[in-house]
C-alpha cells in the first residue's frame, strides 16, 4: 500500500512540476535556453537537481520544491536585470569575447587563458566552412563559447554588390499545410483561399489535404509538396 501511494505522489508531482518547469523555461527566455551562458547554465543545473530529488523521493515536502523553483526564477530574473543595467557587474559573472587566431596565425596565450587546444579551434573552423587558417583575419571565442570568424579580404566570397550588379529579391517559403492541417492564418497573410489551395493541390493530383505532409508557398507562388508515406528514391546513403 504505501508503494502506491509513493508512486501515486511521484506521478501527481510529475503532472505538476513539468507544467511548472516549461512555464519557467519560458519565462526565463530564448537567451537561457539557446545561448546557455553560465549563469544560465548553473541555473539548469540547480533546476534539474531540484526536480530531480523532488520526483524521484516522495518524502521530499512537495510545496518546498515549489517554492524552491520560483526563487531561483526570481533570482535569474535579478541577474538578468543587473547585468543589463550594470555592465561591470555583468563582467564579473560571464566569460569575454577572446581573440584566439589574428591574421592566420594562433595565439598561444588566449588559448592557454580559455582552456581551448588546438584541435578545438580547427573543429570550430570547419564548422564554419574554414579548412585554412591562414584564410582568416579574426577568429573569437565568444561568451557563449561558440566562435565568431571573419575572413581576410581576398578570402571573403564575392556578392552581387562587388560586381555592380542589382541584387534580386529575397525568396522564402511559408508553410500552409503541416501534417495535413491547412495554417488558415498564413493563407490569409498570402491573400490566397482555400478555394485556391484545392485548386493547387488538384494540379499536383492530390485528392485529400490530410494526405499532405508538407506544403509550401514561396513568394514566387511555386509550391513545395510533400506526401505522408511517400518514399524519396536515390537518397545518398550516409554511415556513421
Amino acid at each position: 500500500m504505501d508503494v502506491l501511494m509513493d508512486s501515486l505522489k511521484v506521478i501527481g508531482r510529475i503532472a505538476t512540476i513539468l507544467p511548472l518547469l516549461l512555464f519557467i523555461g519560458i519565462y526565463m527566455g530564448k537567451r537561457s535556453i539557446g545561448e546557455l551562458p553560465v549563469f544560465d547554465f548553473l541555473v539548469m543545473l540547480v533546476l534539474g537537481s531540484v526536480v530531480g530529488a523532488d520526483i524521484a523521493d516522495p518524502e521530499i515536502d512537495h510545496i518546498h520544491t515549489v517554492v524552491a523553483m520560483l526563487a531561483i526564477l526570481l533570482l535569474q530574473k535579478l541577474i538578468i536585470y543587473l547585468k543589463l543595467n550594470y555592465r561591470k557587474f555583468g563582467h564579473l559573472i560571464t566569460f569575454e569575447p577572446t581573440v584566439v587566431i589574428y591574421k592566420g596565425e594562433l595565439l598561444p596565450a588566449n588559448l592557454q587563458r580559455i582552456n581551448y587546444t588546438i584541435d578545438n579551434v580547427l573543429q570550430m573552423l570547419r564548422e564554419k566552412d574554414v579548412f585554412q587558417m591562414s584564410d582568416v583575419e579574426l577568429a573569437i571565442i565568444e561568451a557563449n563559447g561558440r566562435m565568431s570568424v571573419r575572413l581576410a579580404s581576398e578570402k571573403t566570397p564575392a556578392t552581387l554588390k562587388d560586381f555592380n550588379l542589382p541584387a534580386g529579391k529575397a525568396e522564402y517559403e511559408i508553410p500552409i499545410i503541416l501534417d495535413g492541417v491547412i495554417q488558415e492564418e498564413a493563407l490569409q497573410q498570402l491573400k490566397k483561399d482555400d478555394e485556391w489551395l484545392q485548386k493547387v493541390l488538384s494540379a499536383k493530383h492530390v485528392k485529400d489535404q490530410s494526405t499532405v505532409f508538407y506544403a509550401g508557398v514561396n513568394t514566387k507562388g511555386e509550391v513545395n509538396l510533400t506526401l505522408k508515406g511517400h518514399l524519396k528514391t536515390g537518397v545518398p546513403p550516409i554511415f556513421h
